[in-house]
């Protein structure tokens, strides 16, 4: 019923290895981006989702519900850097498992239609896991159901699937630089498919009075993981905030 009801037009699907962990990595327009990917995508995807999104009471409610279990979606709790380390370690589990894993480097939907900044997250599982990365670009669901609308609209939507990157390891003391690195590689790779304005600046909440100014955000410092791989640090898979720091790339949660 989704895809006759969003007649998706689907490209590139063969650049999706059928076997082994892959990470795929999209833009970020509407909600029912990490519901599209894994309906159109030749194998099970699984995203992480706010587990918020469970929990809504209503109609919207029970349709968000439908469709994130429809998916495979696995509820995690947002909200902070310790929240933050906790789902990358999931999405760990997920490749490990050698399965596929949905995620969107921006973190927030784009609310005027360009691509920011995407956060490092996405490298340190890259770097971490040796899965390779599959850059995906959702044209349309922002006009099916933009950011705010209670329910999708009809319309037509295009998924494209990029060509995979693959990353090694970074050499000890360079991780920042290299998950930087990588994270615009792969934001390069999704602008090229997407053909979106590039908005150099991370997609941060508003600030109070509706501001989005980007002003630094501190947080805990990384604890270490039990898959022997270097901590994230303080590398998020989306919400939050960024700061430079003289020893390298740090995107706060």
């Amino acid at each position: 019923m989704s895809r006759l009801a969003l007649r998706p037009v689907v490209e590139g699907r063969e650049n999706v290895p059928r076997h082994g962990p892959v990470i795929l990595a999209a833009n970020h327009l509407s909600f029912l981006d990490s519901v599209v990917i894994p309906l159109v995508a030749p194998r099970p995807v699984a995203f992480l989702a706010k587990d918020d999104y469970f929990r809504q009471p209503g109609v919207k409610g029970w349709l968000t519900r439908t469709c994130l279990t429809g998916v495979d979606a696995v509820p995690v709790a947002r909200g902070g850097h310790r929240s933050a380390q906790a789902s990358l370690r999931v999405a760990l589990d997920v490749l490990a498992a050698g399965r596929a894993f949905g995620i969107h480097p921006e973190g927030s939907r784009s609310r005027d239609g360009r691509l920011y900044r995407g956060r490092t997250g996405v490298a340190w599982l890259a770097l971490a896991s040796g899965a390779p990365v599959v850059p995906v670009a959702l044209l349309g669901t922002d006009r099916i159901q933009p950011v705010g609308a209670r329910l999708p609209r009809p319309g037509r939507i295009t998924v494209r699937f990029g060509t995979p990157l693959r990353f090694t390891r970074p050499a000890a003391g360079s991780g920042g630089q290299a998950r930087r690195a990588v994270t615009d590689e792969i934001m390069t790779a999704i602008q090229k498919l997407s053909g979106q304005e590039v908005a150099d600046r991370y997609n941060d909440p508003p600030a109070a009075g509706g501001r989005r100014d980007g002003r630094p955000h501190t947080s805990a410092g990384a604890t270490p993981d039990r898959h022997g791989q270097p901590p994230p640090d303080r590398a998020t898979i989306g919400s939050g905030r960024r700061r430079e720091s003289r020893r390298g790339d740090r995107a706060e949660p």
